[in-house]
Formats: structure tokens, C-alpha cells, sequence
């Protein structure tokens, strides 16, 4: 018998979803980081970091059969993600994690991966003003 993936060790789907409806909830009355959400509803981008977070800590695949490989990078690309965006996201999602209530030992798993993934996203210096 397999070990329990993290996914289903945190609590699978609600956690997840919490997870995300929180972090969007923040990035909504955050006009600097909003920028980078072109949709008018938050929604599309709420359900697919749902299923890319999902995937990652080893739920439902979903995520990679309507969207194929996650490529980070490639997709954000068009976007420029500055150092300042990073901690604007990074703050929103971290907040979103002490609403979870998880474990020490999950909650610190979480909070790594969130801050090195944040940290491959920038792809752009400051605006100079």
C-alpha cells in the first residue's frame, strides 16, 4: 500500500480550493498585483492554480489533461514579474496558508515550496522610475 500523497495528507480538494479562493481574494483589491490577471473575473486563474496546485502535491491530474504541462515559466512569460510582484504574490499566498490550519510539518513543506516557486517566476528587474 502506497503512502498518502501530501495532497491527500492536507485534506485534498477543500484545502486546495480555501487555498486559492483566499490567495485570489487578497490579489483582488491589490491593483499592483491584479495587473497581472488580465481576465475580468478572477475565476479562470482561481481554477487553474486550483488544479496546477492540486497536481503538484500529487491530487488529480486535471490540471496537465486540459492544459498539458504546466511550463511556469513559458506561460508567464508575457507577464513581467518583478521582484516586487513576487513579494506583493507571495504575501497574499502566505496569508492564504495561515487560513489552512495544517500541521507544522505540512505548513512548512508549503510555505517552501511557495517561496522558491515565486522565486522562478520573476523574470523581470524594477521599473525605473
Amino acid at each position: 500500500m502506497s503512502e498518502a500523497s501530501f495532497y491527500e495528507q492536507v485534506g485534498g480538494a477543500p484545502v486546495f480550493a480555501k487555498l486559492v479562493r483566499e490567495f485570489y481574494r487578497g490579489v483582488a483589491d491589490d491593483p499592483p498585483l491584479r495587473d497581472l490577471y488580465p481576465e475580468e473575473d478572477l475565476g479562470p486563474a482561481e481554477d487553474r492554480l486550483r488544479m496546477f496546485l492540486e497536481q503538484y502535491w500529487g491530487g488529480p491530474k486535471t490540471y496537465q489533461e486540459q492544459r498539458g504541462h504546466p511550463r511556469l515559466r513559458m506561460r508567464h512569460v508575457h507577464y513581467a514579474v518583478t521582484p516586487t510582484q513576487r513579494d506583493r504574490w507571495l504575501h497574499h499566498m502566505l496569508a492564504a496558508v495561515d487560513t489552512l490550519d495544517l500541521e507544522a510539518e505540512h505548513d512548512a513543506t508549503m510555505r517552501e515550496y511557495l517561496v522558491r516557486a515565486a522565486d522562478f517566476m520573476v523574470n523581470a528587474d524594477e521599473p525605473l522610475i
